[in-house]
Formats: structure tokens, sequence, C-alpha cells
């Protein structure tokens, strides 16, 4: 038995089933171990997708995948997105290559320090260069990365040392799963303590709160109580939004529609909540009372000063909340609900300014998603400002049912995930949105989309300039410079990877064309003539 077979074993031992990678001559030995495998290997186009599927894999199905990529210039090129990963809560264990280091015939050619690269955007980076501490570091890098607050780990690997034969008696080490504990009587009763003596508590659900049992109790105690809740956006899907105490999503961080509602509460609950995600700015200390519910204590910001922390499992904290007596006779939400009454509105007037343009506004793209796609079916974002829209405008009903990232922010984002979500949920229809210059950025990998699934609609929205960047641009008051920028033909490069492409130029045509692209059997480009309002109101 090599090192590599015994490699793969342990990778068996941890229930990996996925590899997402590039190939190189590196990491051929370990190829061949898992040429005899169960674990499948997803070949992808390039490092970042690899990384960007194997990080996503956690949200639906709460178990770590593994991204493959050999040394540098290869490995460099996984650093943005294992900083995604980091940053975003998604354990992904990363395992690069390196030249043989017990004896090489090319020097320091490809060789640089990738374990000092990965140090500081991991929680633990290492290097495997004795065979025989296979076992424990698999095991130990499995268990950081399953920490409740998640992490990314990197192991790096040695050409040599993975061919070497090793002993048979070496085998994966067992794996532990710690219980996490249930809030006690004492600080249940401090807890009540506090919301007895709120006139006004309000919920944000935030971060990992997606699993069932938070759901479901969360969901029991909001309806048992008639709380309002609101949610960030990368979370906007963990109760469902349908639900009459939902009084919005924090689409910015200040001056938002939500904020005149937050601001009648005396406090703040907070479910998992992370200061990693743009924050709403109204739990500072000096502005709002917060109680602090998760898995682990707060980090302390300006922005995040909670006055109590509650650190116990959080769906039994909600079990034991709703099953509690709790005196509700100081709560009043008449204000906070008329707000937010107020503000769907003002959401409907502010449709109508969209009225007299032809081309698909952010408005209007919201709301013909929600009116085409089910409860279940998925929407995969990537980074731009038509994501406030889609935060503040797009109802999400079912758990991940919309993915956007506004931790790292980072471009590309959009297509690898959809692509996992696909793997995992192949029944469910799948929308991918990317602004004209995040497609560029991914365009390789619809080549993958194209290898390996046959239902996927991919929408461009194209504006021809750096949007984003033009919008903040003007309203800083600065002259308008360099912004703009041309477009390929997205018709000829759709074609090119073997997709199919729909053009939509008026934006009644739009509603028609996607539901068209979604009864489609294949992959289908749709490049749409885009405009964003003046103002983000």
């Amino acid at each position: 038995m090599k090192a590599s077979d015994l490699f793969v074993k342990c990778l068996e031992n941890e229930w990996v089933e996925y590899i997402f990678w590039v190939p190189w001559e590196e990491n051929l030995d370990l190829v061949e171990s898992l040429r005899n495998s169960k674990i499948e290997l997803i070949l992808t186009r390039n490092e970042q997708t690899a990384v960007f599927m194997a990080a996503n894999y956690w949200r639906f199905t709460w178990k770590v995948w593994v991204a493959l990529a050999t040394l540098w210039p290869w490995a460099t090129n996984m650093v943005t997105w294992v900083a995604y990963a980091q940053l975003w809560w998604m354990p992904v264990l990363v395992i690069t290559w390196q030249k043989p280091i017990k004896k090489s015939k090319q020097g320091q050619f490809q060789v640089i320090d990738i374990i000092s690269m990965m140090k500081p955007i991991t929680k633990f980076a290492t290097w495997i260069a004795n065979w025989a501490r296979i076992p424990s570091t698999i095991r130990n890098a499995f268990k950081i990365a399953t920490e409740e607050r998640p992490w990314a780990v990197h192991i790096e690997f040695a050409e040599d040392i993975s061919a070497e034969v090793v002993d048979s008696d070496y085998k994966p080490l067992p794996s532990t799963h710690p219980r996490r504990p249930e809030i006690d009587e004492k600080m249940l009763n401090r807890l009540k303590e506090k919301l007895e003596n709120a006139t006004s508590p309000i919920i944000l659900v935030w971060a990992w709160a997606n699993r069932k049992l938070i759901t479901k109790y969360l969901t029991k105690f909001i309806l048992k109580t008639w709380m309002p809740f609101f949610t960030s956006q990368m979370w906007k899907w963990v109760v469902d939004e349908r639900l009459s105490q939902c009084i919005w999503t924090a689409a910015l961080t200040e001056n938002d529609y939500i904020h005149d509602a937050i601001n009648e509460s005396d406090l703040i609950i907070t479910v998992w909540y992370d200061v990693i995600e743009k924050p709403t700015n109204l739990i500072e200390h000096w502005k709002k009372e917060a109680i602090h519910i998760n898995f682990y204590p707060a980090q302390i910001d300006d922005v995040y000063t909670p006055s109590m922390e509650v650190v116990w499992d959080i769906a039994n904290t909600f079990w034991q909340l709703f099953e509690a007596d709790i005196d509700t006779s100081n709560w009043e939400f008449g204000r906070i609900y008329q707000i937010a009454e107020q503000n769907r509105e003002k959401l409907e007037e502010n449709f109508k300014l969209e009225e007299k343009e032809t081309k698909l506004m952010p408005r209007k793209l919201a709301e013909d998603l929600r009116s085409s796609l089910d409860d279940f079916d998925i929407v995969s974002l990537d980074n731009g400002l038509y994501k406030v829209w889609m935060a503040r405008n797009y109802k999400a009903y079912a758990p991940n049912s919309i993915i956007l990232d506004n931790a790292l922010a980072t471009m590309w984002a959009g297509l690898a995930s959809w692509m996992v979500a696909k793997m995992v949920l192949p029944k469910q229809k799948s929308v991918v949105i990317s602004g004209d210059w995040g497609f560029v950025m991914n365009l390789w990998d619809l080549e993958t989309a194209v290898r390996l699934w046959n239902d996927l609609v991919v929408i461009i929205l194209n504006d021809n300039a750096y949007w984003m960047i033009k919008w903040k641009q003007k309203w800083a008051w600065f002259e308008e410079y360099w912004l703009d920028l041309p477009n390929p033909d997205f018709v000829k490069l759709a074609e090119s990877f073997g997709a199919n492409w729909m053009k939509v130029e008026h934006k009644d045509d739009f509603k028609p064309t996607l539901e068209k692209a979604l009864k489609m059997s294949w992959v289908t480009v749709i490049e749409v003539m885009f405009k964003y309002p003046e103002n983000i109101s």
C-alpha cells in the first residue's frame, strides 16, 4: 500500500464522496489511488471553481468536501476562494501538492511556501512530511473544520512522500462527534427575564441558522409569540418569509426601509449572528440592546456589543423558549408592523418607477423570478449591485433557495454555487444571475456545467459597465470616469461552449423567455439588456 492509498482511505473514513479538482503531474499517485475508490472526482476548469464547489457543498449536506490542486501557481490561484470559504464559515479541506522534499532534481522550480500563505486564511494549515502522520493529520483537519464555528483547512502533500510504501497496519482513526450543550435552567430563566422586561423584542436571523431543527423551533417560537423577525442578506431563507411576522431583509447597512421598524424595538435577539457580514449598524451598544444566541461567544466589535450571551445549542434554546411560560403582557408590536406595512407599500410604489423603462431593471427582475420559480427552486447570485434589490424584493420560501455572498462578496461565485446545488438537488430548477463582468470572469466553467448537467439557466445582466462602481462614483459626486467597457458577443460564447442562448432586449420579454428556458433540458444562457435605477431605494 502506498501513502496515497492510505490518504484516500482516511478521506473515505471521513465520508468524503466528491473531490473537486484540477489535475497535474505531481498528484498522479493520489489520482491512481482514487481510481479504485468510492470517491468521485469532479474535474473543473480551474482551481477557484474547485474550492467554490467544495465549500458550498457544506451548505446543502453538512459534510466537508475536498478541493484538490497541485503546487504553485495552482495553489496560489486558490487563495481568494479559500478566504471566501473561511469568511463564509464553509468548512472545506484544500489539498495542494509539493515537489519532492527528500531529493529533488529541479531545485526550487515552482516551490514557494504555500503553508505560510494559507495560514492567515485557514484555521489549520500543515504539510505531511512523513506518511505515518497521514491518519492523525486528516482526522485533525476534519475535526477542526467541523467545529461549531466551521473553518477552512489545508494540507500539503509532497510528491515523493505520496509514492512511498507504508506499513499495512496503518489505518484511519475513528471519528468523534461531540454533543452540543443544552441550555440550563439558570440561563433559561435569565433569558426569560430579559424577554419579559422588554417592550418590543425583535429577532435577527443570521448565518448558519439553516439547520432543520433551528428552523423548526425558531419558527414555532415566532408563531407562538408573534415576535417580528428580519434577516440578513445571506440567510434570507432560514425562516419562511411569507410569514406575517417577517418585516423584511436588511439589504443595506443603514438608511434602509427596515431600519425605521427596527428602531421601534428595544431588544434585538440575534440568532447565530457574526460581524463578518455587513452589519445592520443598529446593534451598537449606544443604540440597541442585543441578546447573542449562538454556539459560541460573540466577537465584540464597534457595531456589535450584546448585553447578554446565550452560548448553548440554538435549536434547544428555542425549543425551551417555545415550551416555557413567558409573560408577554409588556410586549407591543403594533408600531413595528405598521411601519413594515408602510415599507411594503413604498416598495410597490418604487416598482412603478420602472414602468417607463424598456430595459429590465432589478425590481422587475426579482418579481419575474419569484413568480416563475417554485418554493424550493434555487437562485444563485454572483456579486453585483443587483444583489441589494434581490435581497430586498425576492422572498425566500424554503432553505437554500437563494444563495448570495455578503461576507467576502467575491465575484465568480454564482455558477459554482449553482453546480453544487444541482449535484445535491437535481430535480429542482436552478437559475444563476451574473453581471456581464462576473460572467466573463467565470466563463470557463460554463463548459463544466455543459459537461456534467443539462438544465441550467444562466442570466447575464448586460449593462456594459462596472456599474456598481459607476453608481458609487456618481453618488460620491465624482466625475464619471473610465468605468464603461465593451462586452464580447455572449451569443457566440454560449454557442462555443455548446449551450443554448437567448437574448432579451425589452423587459416584457424577460419572463416568457425565462419560463421557456426553464423548460429546456439543456444549459441555456439568457443575455438581458439591463439598467439600474438612479437611486437604491
